[in-house]
């Protein structure tokens, strides 16, 4: 790729969250470890999906909630990262609507609801293939030094 084909490529905010998801995949085990996927990208949203094993399920044969929030936290994590800067998150809280059962695909939808400076704020939901909806999630973020894709 040309100099020029990449500044154009930094320039375009879809292919520069693309990219930081592809940067930030690549090291992810934990996500990956529960089996997540990305569906989608873009400016400030994440979309990931991820099937409820039986290795999931708590007491009441129903997905244990630390497994929604981690969910939750990784499409936080995936469109809070998609401006080419290292974002963490500052703090979080869930509201569990409803227990999914084994074998659910649930998908977390995370969108940006307010980002300046160094702060930014997510809304995600988790819901399943029939559109019910198991918990929403509200996270703060914080922007800290390094970026996905150099200094450019």
């Amino acid at each position: 790729m040309s100099a020029n084909d990449q500044a154009d490529v930094l320039n375009d905010p879809q292919e520069i969250a693309e990219r930081c998801a592809q940067a930030m995949w690549s090291t992810d085990h934990a996500s990956q470890g529960l089996g997540m996927a990305i569906v989608a990208v873009g400016p400030g949203t994440a979309t990931l999906t991820m099937r409820v094993r039986k290795d999931m399920l708590n007491g009441l044969g129903t997905c244990h909630g630390g497994f929604m929030f981690a969910m939750a936290d990784s499409a936080f994590a995936f469109a809070c990262n998609t401006h080419n800067q290292f974002t963490v998150a500052q703090h979080c809280s869930i509201t569990y609507h409803a227990p999914p059962g084994e074998g659910v695909l649930l998908t977390a939808t995370a969108k940006e609801v307010h980002r300046s400076g160094r702060s930014g704020l997510y809304d995600i939901a988790v819901t399943g293939e029939d559109g019910t909806l198991y918990a929403t999630f509200r996270g703060h973020s914080r922007t800290v030094p390094g970026r996905h894709l150099g200094d450019g």
